[in-house]
Protein backbone atom coordinates (compact mmCIF):
# COMPACT_ATOMS: atom_id res chain seq x y z
CA UNK A 1 0.00 0.00 0.00
CA UNK A 2 1.34 3.63 -1.03
CA UNK A 3 1.28 6.68 1.07
CA UNK A 4 0.68 10.27 0.03
CA UNK A 5 3.69 12.35 0.86
CA UNK A 6 1.34 14.28 3.18
CA UNK A 7 0.83 11.12 4.80
CA UNK A 8 4.43 10.07 4.90
CA UNK A 9 5.29 13.52 6.56
CA UNK A 10 3.05 12.97 9.05
CA UNK A 11 4.48 9.63 10.06
CA UNK A 12 7.57 11.15 10.48
CA UNK A 13 6.69 14.16 12.46
CA UNK A 14 5.12 11.30 14.90
CA UNK A 15 8.96 9.63 15.35
CA UNK A 16 10.70 12.88 15.56
CA UNK A 17 11.86 13.21 11.53
CA UNK A 18 11.89 17.12 10.43
CA UNK A 19 10.11 18.26 7.66
CA UNK A 20 9.06 21.18 6.12
CA UNK A 21 5.92 23.09 7.58
CA UNK A 22 2.96 21.85 5.62
CA UNK A 23 -0.87 20.68 5.32
CA UNK A 24 -3.30 19.64 2.47
CA UNK A 25 -6.12 20.95 1.08
CA UNK A 26 -8.43 19.82 -1.55
CA UNK A 27 -9.81 23.45 -2.28
CA UNK A 28 -8.51 26.51 -3.72
CA UNK A 29 -9.62 28.60 -0.49
CA UNK A 30 -8.71 25.52 1.40
CA UNK A 31 -4.89 25.79 0.07
CA UNK A 32 -5.23 29.87 0.42
CA UNK A 33 -6.11 29.15 4.10
CA UNK A 34 -3.22 26.29 4.54
CA UNK A 35 -0.80 28.87 2.98
CA UNK A 36 -1.66 31.43 5.92
CA UNK A 37 -1.69 28.56 8.29
CA UNK A 38 1.85 27.74 7.01
CA UNK A 39 3.12 31.39 7.67
CA UNK A 40 6.34 33.20 5.36
CA UNK A 41 6.07 34.75 1.78
CA UNK A 42 6.50 31.58 -0.55
CA UNK A 43 5.26 27.83 -0.76
CA UNK A 44 5.37 24.88 -2.54
CA UNK A 45 1.99 23.75 -3.89
CA UNK A 46 2.79 20.02 -4.79
CA UNK A 47 -0.29 17.34 -6.55
CA UNK A 48 -0.47 14.40 -4.16
CA UNK A 49 -0.20 11.20 -6.09
CA UNK A 50 1.06 8.17 -5.60
CA UNK A 51 4.07 8.76 -7.92
CA UNK A 52 6.94 10.19 -8.32
CA UNK A 53 8.33 12.60 -11.44
CA UNK A 54 5.28 14.93 -10.32
CA UNK A 55 7.73 18.16 -10.82
CA UNK A 56 8.41 17.61 -14.60
CA UNK A 57 4.68 16.51 -14.88
CA UNK A 58 3.60 20.20 -13.60
CA UNK A 59 2.61 18.94 -10.74
CA UNK A 60 4.74 21.03 -8.25
CA UNK A 61 4.90 24.49 -8.05
CA UNK A 62 6.99 27.38 -5.85
CA UNK A 63 4.83 30.30 -5.04
CA UNK A 64 4.86 33.64 -3.83
CA UNK A 65 2.00 35.14 -3.53
CA UNK A 66 -1.77 33.97 -2.13
CA UNK A 67 -3.16 35.15 -5.30
CA UNK A 68 -1.11 32.50 -7.04
CA UNK A 69 -1.81 30.13 -4.42
CA UNK A 70 -5.35 29.76 -5.38
CA UNK A 71 -4.80 30.30 -8.99
CA UNK A 72 -1.86 27.13 -8.97
CA UNK A 73 -4.06 25.33 -6.22
CA UNK A 74 -7.02 25.45 -8.66
CA UNK A 75 -5.12 24.69 -11.42
CA UNK A 76 -4.08 21.51 -10.17
CA UNK A 77 -7.16 20.57 -8.44
CA UNK A 78 -8.47 18.00 -10.77
CA UNK A 79 -5.94 17.52 -13.10
CA UNK A 80 -4.50 14.24 -14.04
CA UNK A 81 -0.70 13.41 -14.03
CA UNK A 82 1.14 10.66 -15.84
CA UNK A 83 4.95 10.05 -15.05
CA UNK A 84 7.55 6.99 -15.62
CA UNK A 85 6.47 5.53 -12.08
CA UNK A 86 2.71 5.65 -12.67
CA UNK A 87 2.60 2.57 -15.23
CA UNK A 88 0.71 4.32 -18.10
CA UNK A 89 -2.09 5.29 -15.33
CA UNK A 90 -2.95 9.23 -15.50
CA UNK A 91 -3.68 9.69 -11.38
CA UNK A 92 -6.16 12.20 -10.30
CA UNK A 93 -5.09 14.98 -8.18
CA UNK A 94 -7.79 15.22 -5.52
CA UNK A 95 -5.30 17.28 -2.63
CA UNK A 96 -2.19 19.17 -3.28
CA UNK A 97 -0.06 20.11 -0.36
CA UNK A 98 0.91 23.38 0.66
CA UNK A 99 4.68 23.64 2.11
CA UNK A 100 6.91 26.36 3.57
CA UNK A 101 9.45 26.84 1.07
CA UNK A 102 12.96 25.97 1.92
CA UNK A 103 16.56 27.23 1.47
CA UNK A 104 18.80 23.92 0.08
CA UNK A 105 22.19 24.30 -0.05
CA UNK A 106 22.33 20.27 -1.23
CA UNK A 107 20.55 17.44 -2.27
CA UNK A 108 21.00 13.88 -0.53
CA UNK A 109 19.28 10.55 -1.10
CA UNK A 110 17.91 8.44 2.30
CA UNK A 111 16.28 5.43 1.96
CA UNK A 112 14.95 2.38 4.29
CA UNK A 113 13.88 -1.24 2.40
CA UNK A 114 13.50 -4.71 2.66
CA UNK A 115 16.66 -6.83 1.57
CA UNK A 116 15.01 -9.81 0.67
CA UNK A 117 18.04 -11.23 -0.97
CA UNK A 118 19.72 -11.24 2.45
CA UNK A 119 16.87 -11.45 4.86
CA UNK A 120 17.79 -8.20 6.60
CA UNK A 121 16.82 -4.44 6.27
CA UNK A 122 19.14 -2.03 4.28
CA UNK A 123 19.53 1.33 4.42
CA UNK A 124 20.86 3.45 1.22
CA UNK A 125 22.66 6.85 1.19
CA UNK A 126 23.59 8.94 -1.55
CA UNK A 127 25.24 12.64 -1.99
CA UNK A 128 23.65 12.02 -5.13
CA UNK A 129 19.81 13.18 -4.31
CA UNK A 130 16.86 15.10 -6.23
CA UNK A 131 16.84 12.81 -8.89
CA UNK A 132 16.18 9.00 -10.07
CA UNK A 133 18.42 6.77 -7.75
CA UNK A 134 17.95 4.09 -10.36
CA UNK A 135 20.02 6.29 -13.21
CA UNK A 136 22.60 6.88 -10.13
CA UNK A 137 22.70 3.05 -9.41
CA UNK A 138 23.16 3.08 -13.48
CA UNK A 139 25.48 5.63 -13.98
CA UNK A 140 27.62 5.95 -10.69
CA UNK A 141 27.29 3.30 -9.14
CA UNK A 142 30.03 4.36 -6.62
CA UNK A 143 27.92 7.07 -5.09
CA UNK A 144 25.83 5.09 -3.32
CA UNK A 145 26.59 3.73 0.48
CA UNK A 146 24.87 0.46 1.63
CA UNK A 147 24.18 -0.65 5.20
CA UNK A 148 22.47 -3.89 5.71
CA UNK A 149 20.83 -4.26 9.35
CA UNK A 150 21.09 -6.80 11.57
CA UNK A 151 17.72 -7.36 12.73
CA UNK A 152 18.39 -8.71 15.99
CA UNK A 153 20.85 -5.95 16.99
CA UNK A 154 19.11 -3.08 15.32
CA UNK A 155 20.41 -0.58 13.60
CA UNK A 156 23.84 0.67 15.25
CA UNK A 157 25.00 4.51 15.00
CA UNK A 158 28.14 3.26 13.67
CA UNK A 159 26.27 2.41 10.40
CA UNK A 160 24.44 5.88 10.34
CA UNK A 161 28.37 7.38 10.91
CA UNK A 162 29.38 5.11 7.96
CA UNK A 163 26.47 6.68 5.59
CA UNK A 164 26.80 10.09 7.18
CA UNK A 165 30.65 10.20 6.18
CA UNK A 166 30.21 8.21 2.98
CA UNK A 167 27.97 11.35 1.61
CA UNK A 168 30.67 13.80 3.16
CA UNK A 169 28.29 15.27 5.76
CA UNK A 170 29.99 17.32 8.72
CA UNK A 171 29.93 15.93 12.15
CA UNK A 172 26.85 17.96 13.36
CA UNK A 173 24.88 17.00 10.06
CA UNK A 174 26.08 13.23 10.96
CA UNK A 175 24.95 13.22 14.08
CA UNK A 176 21.51 14.66 12.59
CA UNK A 177 21.67 11.54 10.12
CA UNK A 178 21.92 9.32 12.63
CA UNK A 179 18.65 10.63 14.83
CA UNK A 180 16.76 10.81 11.93
CA UNK A 181 17.96 6.82 10.41
CA UNK A 182 17.28 5.62 13.93
CA UNK A 183 13.88 6.81 13.97
CA UNK A 184 13.18 5.90 10.25
CA UNK A 185 14.10 2.23 11.70
CA UNK A 186 12.06 2.41 14.33
CA UNK A 187 9.24 3.90 11.76
CA UNK A 188 9.37 1.11 9.46
CA UNK A 189 9.74 -1.71 12.06
CA UNK A 190 6.73 -0.38 14.30
CA UNK A 191 4.53 -0.02 10.82
CA UNK A 192 5.63 -3.38 8.92
CA UNK A 193 7.02 -0.98 6.40
CA UNK A 194 9.01 -2.18 2.96
CA UNK A 195 9.83 1.22 1.58
CA UNK A 196 10.69 4.18 2.76
CA UNK A 197 12.48 6.84 0.37
CA UNK A 198 13.91 10.44 1.47
CA UNK A 199 14.66 12.06 -1.93
CA UNK A 200 15.94 14.33 -1.24
CA UNK A 201 16.87 14.94 2.35
CA UNK A 202 18.55 18.37 1.54
CA UNK A 203 20.70 20.23 3.47
CA UNK A 204 18.88 24.00 4.24
CA UNK A 205 20.21 26.92 4.53
CA UNK A 206 21.14 26.51 8.49
CA UNK A 207 23.24 23.42 7.68
CA UNK A 208 20.37 21.30 9.23
CA UNK A 209 19.32 18.31 7.62
CA UNK A 210 15.57 18.22 6.49
CA UNK A 211 12.91 15.87 5.23
CA UNK A 212 11.92 17.51 2.13
CA UNK A 213 10.37 14.80 -0.08
CA UNK A 214 8.65 11.05 1.89
CA UNK A 215 7.49 8.25 0.36
CA UNK A 216 6.01 5.15 1.70
CA UNK A 217 4.80 1.82 1.09
CA UNK A 218 3.65 -0.70 3.94
CA UNK A 219 2.88 -4.37 3.24
CA UNK A 220 -0.36 -5.09 2.73
CA UNK A 221 0.14 -8.52 4.31
CA UNK A 222 0.64 -6.50 7.58
CA UNK A 223 -2.29 -3.71 7.37
CA UNK A 224 -4.58 -6.04 9.42
CA UNK A 225 -1.96 -4.94 12.40
CA UNK A 226 -2.83 -1.10 11.69
CA UNK A 227 -6.25 -0.36 11.23
CA UNK A 228 -4.98 3.62 11.21
CA UNK A 229 -2.68 3.04 8.26
CA UNK A 230 -4.98 1.41 6.36
CA UNK A 231 -7.28 3.81 6.39
CA UNK A 232 -5.09 5.86 4.89
CA UNK A 233 -5.81 3.55 1.30
CA UNK A 234 -6.88 6.20 -1.49
CA UNK A 235 -8.21 4.23 -3.46
CA UNK A 236 -8.50 6.62 -6.68
CA UNK A 237 -4.89 6.27 -6.86
CA UNK A 238 -4.62 2.73 -7.92
CA UNK A 239 -5.13 0.77 -11.07
CA UNK A 240 -9.46 0.02 -10.99
CA UNK A 241 -8.76 -3.71 -12.06
CA UNK A 242 -6.27 -4.25 -9.94
CA UNK A 243 -8.58 -2.84 -7.59
CA UNK A 244 -11.03 -4.71 -8.48
CA UNK A 245 -9.54 -7.88 -8.09
CA UNK A 246 -8.62 -7.19 -4.68
CA UNK A 247 -11.70 -7.20 -3.51
CA UNK A 248 -12.38 -10.76 -4.90
CA UNK A 249 -9.37 -11.58 -3.30
CA UNK A 250 -7.49 -11.89 -7.06
CA UNK A 251 -4.15 -11.36 -7.56
CA UNK A 252 -4.13 -9.21 -10.31
CA UNK A 253 -0.88 -7.10 -11.72
CA UNK A 254 -1.43 -5.12 -15.48
CA UNK A 255 0.80 -5.70 -17.91
CA UNK A 256 1.31 -3.96 -20.96
CA UNK A 257 0.80 -7.27 -23.18
CA UNK A 258 -2.16 -8.49 -25.37
CA UNK A 259 -2.51 -12.25 -23.91
CA UNK A 260 -4.33 -12.34 -20.80
CA UNK A 261 -3.34 -15.63 -18.45
CA UNK A 262 -5.67 -16.89 -15.89
CA UNK A 263 -4.14 -18.99 -13.83
CA UNK A 264 -3.95 -20.68 -10.00
CA UNK A 265 -0.72 -20.34 -8.29
CA UNK A 266 2.02 -17.30 -8.46
CA UNK A 267 4.41 -19.64 -9.32
CA UNK A 268 2.65 -21.39 -12.32
CA UNK A 269 1.39 -18.20 -13.39
CA UNK A 270 4.90 -17.45 -13.34
CA UNK A 271 5.80 -20.07 -15.53
CA UNK A 272 2.66 -19.44 -17.41
CA UNK A 273 4.45 -15.69 -18.38
CA UNK A 274 7.42 -17.00 -19.17
CA UNK A 275 6.31 -20.14 -21.24
CA UNK A 276 4.29 -16.97 -23.51
CA UNK A 277 7.28 -14.89 -23.71
CA UNK A 278 9.45 -17.51 -25.03
CA UNK A 279 7.04 -18.38 -27.64
CA UNK A 280 6.63 -14.83 -28.95
CA UNK A 281 3.63 -13.30 -26.77
CA UNK A 282 3.42 -10.63 -24.09
CA UNK A 283 1.53 -11.47 -21.29
CA UNK A 284 -1.72 -8.76 -20.81
CA UNK A 285 -1.75 -9.03 -17.10
CA UNK A 286 -0.58 -11.68 -14.06
CA UNK A 287 -3.54 -13.17 -12.71
CA UNK A 288 -3.52 -15.76 -10.09
CA UNK A 289 -6.83 -16.94 -8.60
CA UNK A 290 -5.52 -19.47 -6.10
CA UNK A 291 -5.38 -22.79 -5.26
CA UNK A 292 -8.79 -22.99 -3.69
CA UNK A 293 -10.59 -21.17 -6.69
CA UNK A 294 -14.35 -21.55 -7.80
CA UNK A 295 -16.86 -21.14 -10.33
CA UNK A 296 -18.03 -17.78 -9.22
CA UNK A 297 -14.22 -16.49 -8.97
CA UNK A 298 -13.64 -18.06 -12.27
CA UNK A 299 -16.32 -15.50 -13.48
CA UNK A 300 -15.15 -12.58 -11.60
CA UNK A 301 -11.86 -12.96 -13.42
CA UNK A 302 -12.82 -13.23 -16.79
CA UNK A 303 -14.90 -9.89 -16.39
CA UNK A 304 -11.27 -8.19 -14.94
CA UNK A 305 -9.54 -9.80 -18.12
CA UNK A 306 -11.64 -8.83 -20.31
CA UNK A 307 -12.39 -4.80 -18.99
CA UNK A 308 -9.58 -3.93 -21.23
CA UNK A 309 -9.22 -3.06 -24.66
CA UNK A 310 -5.90 -4.57 -25.61
CA UNK A 311 -6.32 -8.47 -24.73
CA UNK A 312 -6.20 -10.35 -28.32
CA UNK A 313 -6.53 -13.76 -26.26
CA UNK A 314 -7.22 -15.55 -23.21
CA UNK A 315 -4.87 -18.02 -21.65
CA UNK A 316 -6.43 -20.44 -18.93
CA UNK A 317 -3.82 -22.75 -17.51
CA UNK A 318 -5.22 -24.97 -14.17
CA UNK A 319 -3.85 -27.70 -12.39
CA UNK A 320 -6.53 -29.25 -10.48
CA UNK A 321 -4.61 -30.44 -6.85
CA UNK A 322 -7.14 -28.48 -4.38
CA UNK A 323 -9.22 -27.46 -7.05
CA UNK A 324 -11.16 -29.96 -9.02
CA UNK A 325 -11.06 -29.43 -13.04
CA UNK A 326 -14.41 -29.82 -13.70
CA UNK A 327 -15.29 -26.99 -11.08
CA UNK A 328 -12.85 -24.84 -13.81
CA UNK A 329 -14.53 -25.63 -16.59
CA UNK A 330 -18.34 -25.13 -15.20
CA UNK A 331 -16.69 -21.81 -14.66
CA UNK A 332 -15.41 -20.96 -17.37
CA UNK A 333 -18.41 -22.18 -19.52
CA UNK A 334 -21.22 -20.34 -17.11
CA UNK A 335 -18.82 -16.83 -17.45
CA UNK A 336 -18.59 -17.46 -21.23
CA UNK A 337 -22.51 -17.78 -21.32
CA UNK A 338 -22.80 -14.71 -19.10
CA UNK A 339 -19.81 -12.54 -20.57
CA UNK A 340 -19.34 -11.91 -24.48
CA UNK A 341 -16.16 -13.05 -24.82
CA UNK A 342 -14.94 -11.94 -28.38
CA UNK A 343 -11.87 -12.84 -28.19
CA UNK A 344 -10.38 -16.64 -28.76
CA UNK A 345 -10.58 -18.37 -25.43
CA UNK A 346 -7.45 -21.08 -24.79
CA UNK A 347 -7.80 -23.79 -22.04
CA UNK A 348 -5.15 -25.93 -20.62
CA UNK A 349 -6.18 -27.88 -18.04
CA UNK A 350 -4.33 -30.83 -15.80
CA UNK A 351 -4.84 -32.49 -12.78
CA UNK A 352 -7.89 -33.97 -10.57
CA UNK A 353 -11.13 -34.83 -12.57
CA UNK A 354 -9.16 -33.75 -15.72
CA UNK A 355 -10.48 -36.06 -18.49
CA UNK A 356 -13.86 -34.73 -17.30
CA UNK A 357 -13.21 -30.93 -17.29
CA UNK A 358 -11.96 -31.44 -20.95
CA UNK A 359 -15.29 -33.09 -22.19
CA UNK A 360 -17.46 -30.73 -20.39
CA UNK A 361 -15.50 -28.20 -22.39
CA UNK A 362 -15.99 -30.28 -25.45
CA UNK A 363 -19.54 -30.48 -25.12
CA UNK A 364 -20.60 -27.34 -24.40
CA UNK A 365 -21.61 -24.66 -26.90
CA UNK A 366 -18.84 -21.88 -26.07
CA UNK A 367 -16.46 -21.62 -28.66
CA UNK A 368 -12.94 -23.04 -27.00
CA UNK A 369 -9.51 -23.96 -28.02
CA UNK A 370 -8.27 -27.19 -26.01
CA UNK A 371 -4.45 -27.62 -25.05
CA UNK A 372 -2.82 -30.27 -24.25
CA UNK A 373 -0.15 -28.84 -22.56
CA UNK A 374 1.45 -25.48 -21.13
CA UNK A 375 3.32 -24.99 -23.80
CA UNK A 376 0.81 -26.20 -26.83
CA UNK A 377 -1.16 -23.67 -25.02
CA UNK A 378 0.96 -20.97 -24.96
CA UNK A 379 1.88 -21.58 -28.62
CA UNK A 380 -2.06 -21.65 -29.71
CA UNK A 381 -2.41 -18.01 -27.48
CA UNK A 382 0.43 -16.53 -29.68
CA UNK A 383 -0.97 -17.58 -32.45
CA UNK A 384 -4.48 -16.36 -31.94
CA UNK A 385 -3.34 -13.08 -30.89
CA UNK A 386 -1.45 -12.38 -33.70
CA UNK A 387 -4.51 -13.39 -36.26
CA UNK A 388 -6.83 -10.87 -34.12
CA UNK A 389 -3.83 -8.20 -34.75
Amino acid sequence: MNFHEYQAKELFSQYGIPVPAGKVADTADAAVAAAKAVGGDSWVIKAQIHAGGRGKAGGVKLVRSLDEVRAVSENMLGMEITTYQTGGLALPVHQVLVAEATDIDQELYLSVLIDRANRCVMFMGSAAGGVDIEQVAKDSPEKIINVRVNIAAGLQDYQARQIGFGMGLSGKQTNQLVRIMQALYKLTMDKDLSLVEVNPLIIDGNGDLIALDAKINADGNALFRHPRLAEMRDESQEDPIELAASKHDLNYVTLDGDIACMVNGAGLAMATMDVIKLNGGDPANFLDVGGGTDAERVKEAFKLILSGDRVKAILVNIFGGIVRCDLIAEGIINAAQEIDITVPLIVRLEGTNVDKGKQMLQDSDIDVIVANDLNDGARKAVQAAREQA
